[in-house]
């Protein structure tokens, strides 16, 4: 009999989207531990049904690796066994169809070590976050490899390219999960009123702190208060794979002054979520997909890409708060102290 860890869980919102891929107002879940994140976010929410056209939403590209290790005798055997993969892609394609109904193989992209080769493979998987259809799909690639160049053995089926789980600079340049850019204009008076700062302010902010102090601490290719917190909440709501968020908030925030009013994007390139696969049979997890609008049948990989929007809108909302609250001395204790200790 399984047992269950008891995190507590509530709706926030409505929060408002807009964008090709999903339209309208959504209430969001977010399972966590820390208490002041649902006001927080939902203060972003807030903002965002003020204010025109809601949180523009933008899916960039989409797909999920897998990276296998081979062992030759030199170098010079991995180049030549590389330059006979790369010619029979075609048959490659083809190999990774036969795995499953969804996979597909987009891209494939290499590096050699010594003797090593490490070859990247890149699949779309529909509405899957796709782990294990990737892996799956990966050791027949890895068969047929074998088979066809008998000087290359195995060494393992993931070879850290990926690179799964782990903060990368190959994720955010070639991509893994969902590409998700979050946008938001926030007049100035709407700023003023409800994040009880001005403009100017969170952009200076965003620039001393998330750009300047994360260069100073040697962040890869993130800059951001804290997406992590919203990922967490979210993924743990939503039954995806929790140990995505460490890629998954290399991200970057981004605020500019137009015309007096606040500009304010987030930029997730290693969003890994889906709505179907392990993980989401769970009645809470069933109930809260249904809530947001993700129990309807539509197209492979729709309702993974809606899911991926409301994410990063969640994630916007909450990032837009904090550096909101840490404009002004004192606001962000004083919230902890009253929401989780209660004073």
């Amino acid at each position: 009999m399984n047992d269950f860890a008891q995190i507590p869980m509530q709706f926030v919102g409505p929060v408002k989207l807009s964008g090709p891929v999903i339209e309208g107002d959504y209430e969001v879940p977010l399972a966590t531990y820390e208490t002041p994140l649902w006001p927080s976010v939902n203060r972003g929410a807030r903002v965002s049904m003020n204010c025109e056209g809601g949180i523009q939403c933008t899916v960039v590209d989409e797909r999920m690796t897998r990276s296998v290790l081979f062992e030759a005798p030199d170098a010079a055997a991995s180049l030549l066994a590389l330059e006979k993969i790369k010619v029979g892609f075609a048959h490659l394609c083809k190999i990774v169809e036969g795995t499953s109904r969804f996979a597909k193989l987009l891209d494939m992209h290499s590096q050699i070590a010594g003797n090593l080769l490490f070859l990247r493979f890149e699949f779309s998987t529909g509405d899957a976050a796709g782990h294990n259809m990737c892996t799956q799909a990966a050791e027949a690639l890895m068969n047929h490899i074998l088979e066809y160049n008998p000087e290359l053995k195995y060494e393992s089926i993931s070879g850290n390219y990926c690179s799964d789980k782990k903060a990368t600079a190959v994720n955010g340049i070639l991509g893994r999960g969902k590409y998700v850019v979050a946008e938001l204009v926030v007049p100035r008076k709407i700023c003023t009123r409800y994040l009880k700062t001005p403009p100017a302010k969170v952009v200076q902010l965003n620039i001393r702190k998330n750009l300047i102090g994360t260069m100073l601490a040697g962040g890869l290719r993130s800059a951001n208060a804290h997406f992590a917190n919203m990922l967490l909440g979210f993924y743990l709501a939503t039954g995806q794979d929790a140990a995505n968020i460490v890629e998954g908030s290399q991200g970057l925030t981004m605020a500019e002054e137009r015309k007096g009013d606040l500009y304010f994007s987030v930029t997730l390139p290693n969003l890994i979520v889906g709505t179907v696969g392990n993980g989401k049979g769970f009645p809470f997890v069933l109930e809260n997909m249904k809530r947001m609008g993700l129990d309807v049948e539509r197209e492979p990989g729709e309702n993974s890409r809606r899911l991926a929007c409301l994410c990063a809108a969640t994630v916007l909302c909450g990032e837009l708060s904090l550096l909101a609250a840490q404009t002004n001395p004192g606001e962000l204790m004083d919230a902890h102290r009253r929401i989780e200790r209660g004073q």
